[in-house]
């Protein structure tokens, strides 16, 4: 028997091309992305208005395959944080951080992750793979029903964060599907502002992205000084500071209503000196910005501390001083180890990185 073909996360023009592949007009694409993320249906037999033979048609080629919850933690401040488990065995995490008049749902791209940035639990779990685009969106569908059961009503997700576990843009193709699927006004509908990419700086990926896929942006900048961030965050060496700004610079292409998110982690004794402080104003001097301060999040075998309050008060008021719009983001999670940088699922670690970080070794 063929092999059946999963449906689940095929944006609506890939629908459309699979409908007229089977013989039938393309108008049914736009049916079933309404029965699937509309109304959470994923029984072909379910879906009446599409015909009784393309129904059965359907059952025989292809299947709607989800990622499987295979646990649940309920943070003391309402973060909740799902363990899902692939058809491989590799289990990803999400999050969803609940606020008055908002719900944000934070979503893994990769297993594991390819980059090595020194700061973050994700990095000392190696690298497995990419996730299918159909793993991506799954995230957000199977959120969507476990929070509707959980009282939350039928659309408690109104903000979606590409900052969990993995690089999204070395994932590009299928984070790009997955997204045009939260954007569609068939499927979730979110708009592009409520839609963030945070990436570590994969800078012919950001340029890609302003044509095919305009949502927001967030960098993980975190330091200043190359030296700095070439410790920080690896790729640094790559795609240095300048080269990156320069990225987000063309990614704004002059648009003074976009800004993008540059997210600082606060490492007390590494990058949280009021000369830090100043660099980052001048770096951003001709960007339109938002600065987020977060205090790191320990992880158990990293060695940085979190810088004190008082030097995360005195960063932030130096770069507001600047001109900047500038923040400390409030940690949420953290007692479930669902904050920023915490996530770490269960990988299977094809780079033998996370061996290496047991035996007390430096991966890099």
């Amino acid at each position: 028997m063929p092999q059946q073909i999963n449906l689940l996360g095929l944006d609506r023009s890939a629908l459309q091309d699979y409908f007229v592949g089977l013989g039938v007009k393309e108008f049914h694409a736009r049916q079933f992305l309404k029965w699937v993320y509309q109304r959470g249906v994923t029984d072909f037999s379910e879906m009446t208005d599409l015909g009784l033979s393309l129904r059965q048609t359907l059952s025989e080629k292809a299947i709607l395959a989800l990622p499987e919850k295979a646990g649940e933690q309920i943070s003391e401040d309402g973060t909740r944080k799902w363990l899902f488990r692939l058809e491989d065995g590799n289990c990803i995490e999400t999050v969803f951080i609940p606020e008055d008049g908002r719900g944000t749902l934070c979503v893994s791209s990769q297993v594991g992750c390819t980059l090595n940035c020194t700061f973050c639990a994700t990095a000392r779990q190696g690298f497995s793979r990419n996730l299918q685009a159909s793993e991506i969106i799954g995230q957000l569908w199977l959120a969507g029903r476990l929070l509707a059961d959980a009282g939350y009503g039928p659309r408690p997700v109104t903000n979606v964060v590409m900052m969990g576990m993995g690089e999204p843009l070395l994932n590009y193709d299928a984070v790009v599907s997955a997204i045009r699927l939260m954007l569609d006004d068939l499927s979730f509908g979110l708009s592009r502002r409520r839609v963030t990419l945070s990436t570590a700086g994969v800078v012919p990926a950001i340029d890609r992205l302003a044509k095919d896929c305009p949502v927001s942006l967030a960098v993980s900048l975190h330091a200043v000084e190359d030296d700095i961030r070439d410790q920080l965050v690896p790729l640094n060496r790559k795609y240095p500071i300048d080269q990156l700004l320069d990225a987000c610079r063309r990614f704004l292409n002059n648009d003074s209503r976009r800004r993008i998110t540059f997210e600082y982690v606060m490492l007390d004794g590494i990058n949280d000196s009021t000369d830090h402080a100043r660099k980052l104003v001048h770096l951003l001097r001709d960007i339109p910005a938002k600065v987020n301060l977060i205090p790191f999040n320990s992880v158990e075998g990293i060695a940085y501390d979190c810088s004190p309050k008082l030097v995360i008060d005195r960063f932030r008021e130096e770069v507001l001083a600047g001109g900047l719009m500038t923040i400390t983001r409030r940690t949420r999670g953290a007692d479930i180890a669902a904050a920023c940088g915490q996530l770490a699922g269960e990988v299977r670690d094809r780079t033998s990185r996370s061996a290496r970080y047991a035996l007390g070794g430096d991966s890099r």
